[in-house]
């Protein structure tokens, strides 16, 4: 019988956990369908909210398996405008699209590598190490664009965040159908795979997870890259959305991109959460950007909102904690 009582209210809330976010996102389009019908309710507004979640979604797909490991990374805004800049700066210089977009990735999984050997190597927390890697980054990219905006010819980059896809068909932009894919393949990774389920057994207790022979170093040396390969993507997209480098994009980039894992039902405290949910998460945050701007609600009001919106889901956390 005490079996039976204690069960239901935990099926409760881990059914309320997985759908607090999409209640969350209904609730934001209900209350701006309210406010602004005539701009917000539109098909081709729904594309806008769709390519504008690109950035944030790609960035917050690595942050799942970071905070799910019990990690932070503070560099994700910093590691976006540095994957921009350089694949601008290898746009302008000539070189293929192709290649500019390996090289931007590939700047962003350094970027990620070199936060995982840091704090692996020097033992330092993941607050402290992205804090200074967040300043390197976004200092070197300033460096680079010589403290200005890259013009450059985006070539098919910029067809990847059109709104408007050729053929209509793809009613999205190919970088919506691409983030779609890779958060299937994430999925997977985090659910199906051994890495994954050394992601959550350092966040549930990293000491337990090393005495039962999980390559803690190694293992954050993985998820700090893969998490800088997702941020190195998002740069890109950046710039064929931008359609030039610019080395003060994505400033503050990285509050939206944790907020979005921790709407989804990550803990900051690790060992929980779902790419699914950071995918809801990373939806509202754009909506509640979109549905600001078409209400014409000051970027200011906007800033305090996401502030509160990380606070509260922390503080659910926290009380889902306590009461398990």
């Amino acid at each position: 019988m005490g079996t039976d009582e204690t069960a239901a209210p935990r099926r409760s809330q881990r059914l309320l956990q997985v759908l607090g976010p999409f209640l969350g996102l209904a609730a934001v389009i209900a209350f701006f369908g309210v406010v602004a019908p005539s701009g917000f309710l539109t098909v081709y507004n729904f594309k806008t909210v769709a390519t504008q979640t690109v950035i944030v979604g790609l960035g917050a797909l690595g942050m799942t398996f970071v905070i799910v490991s019990g990690g932070i990374d503070l560099s994700v805004g910093s590691i976006i405008a540095l994957a921009s800049v350089v694949t601008a700066l290898l746009m302008r210089e000539g070189a293929g699209a192709a290649l500019a977009l390996l090289a931007g990735v590939a700047t962003g999984g350094l970027c990620g590598l070199l936060n995982g050997a840091l704090i692996t190597g020097l033992r330092i927390v993941p607050f402290i190490v992205t804090l200074g890697t967040l300043g390197m980054a976004r200092g070197l990219a300033k460096f680079l664009a010589g403290e200005q905006k890259i013009d450059a010819p985006a070539g098919w980059l910029a067809e990847l965040m059109t709104k408007s896809p050729k053929p209509a068909w793809m009613l999205f932009a190919p970088g919506v159908w691409l983030l779609f894919a890779l958060a299937i393949a994430a999925a997977f990774t985090l659910r199906r795979t051994v890495l994954g389920a050394w992601t959550f057994a350092l966040g549930s207790n990293e000491s337990t997870a090393r005495l039962c022979g999980v390559p803690v170093a190694r293992t954050k040396l993985w998820i700090y890259a893969l998490g800088g390969l997702f941020a190195g993507l998002a740069g890109v997209m950046q710039f064929g959305r931008l359609t030039v480098g610019d080395p003060t994009t994505a400033l503050g980039k990285e509050l939206d991109v944790i907020a979005a894992v921790v709407i989804g039902g990550a803990s900051l405290s690790g060992g929980s959460g779902s790419i699914l949910g950071s995918m809801v998460g990373a939806f509202l945050m754009s909506t509640l950007a979109n549905g600001c701007n078409l209400a014409g609600i000051p970027n200011f009001v906007q800033e305090i909102l996401i502030g509160a919106i990380i606070i509260a889901a922390v503080a659910l956390d926290a009380l889902r904690q306590r009461r398990a």
